[in-house]
């Protein structure tokens, strides 16, 4: 007990023994300062930012300014998404065209749109993207059985591996969000 004591005095007190000629020697510089460490290396200590740096701007200020700067693309109620439906067991795809607010069903899916988007022609990255929400009901039950909601979030053509639909024998992807910005060409319809 005692030489337990005695030991772990001893450990602590080298302990700190170590950790004390880690530190530097000097003091440190008064900020803006420069000062000279052991190995000749002249170090200047961080200036404290003036309250202007640290300035907070409220995120809707700036917010509201740039959306006014920006085009604005179709109204959402205009827009048209353009969904790819697959049921896996029997390889059809079927093409699902829905409007924001819209749902369809086929076979025992019920796909529902909340909403889509297409980043305008300029953007160095471009990406189409909807909001989906995919009901289910088993094959086997009757056909007054309630749906199941499998998956609710957004789809990204570009990037489908963002989020995807998991399920045994469905998927579901975002093909195309008919929409057009100011400025851009309209498509030319080919007879």
């Amino acid at each position: 007990m005692i030489f337990s004591r005695s030991l772990t005095g001893w450990l602590l007190a080298g302990g700190l023994l170590a950790l004390s000629a880690c530190g530097p020697s000097e003091e440190a510089a008064p900020e803006g300062e420069v000062a000279a460490t052991d190995d000749g290396v002249d170090t200047q200590a961080p200036a404290i930012a003036a309250q202007a740096e640290n300035e907070t701007i409220a995120a809707g200020d700036e917010a509201a300014a740039d959306a006014e700067d920006l085009p604005q693309g179709t109204p959402l109620e205009d827009r048209v998404a353009t969904l790819g439906l697959l049921n896996k067991r029997n390889n059809v795809t079927v093409d699902i065209e829905l409007k924001p607010g819209e749902q369809t069903q086929v076979d025992n899916v019920i796909v529902k749109l909340a909403t889509c988007e297409r980043r305008p022609p300029w953007d160095p990255e471009p990406e189409t993207g909807a909001f989906v929400q995919v009901s289910i009901r088993d094959a086997g039950r009757d056909d007054d059985a309630p749906f199941q909601q499998i998956f609710s979030g957004w789809l990204f053509k570009n990037s489908p591996s963002l989020n995807v639909v998991e399920h045994p024998i469905y998927d579901v992807w975002v093909k195309d969000c008919a929409m057009t910005f100011p400025g851009e060409e309209e498509p030319s319809i080919s007879e």
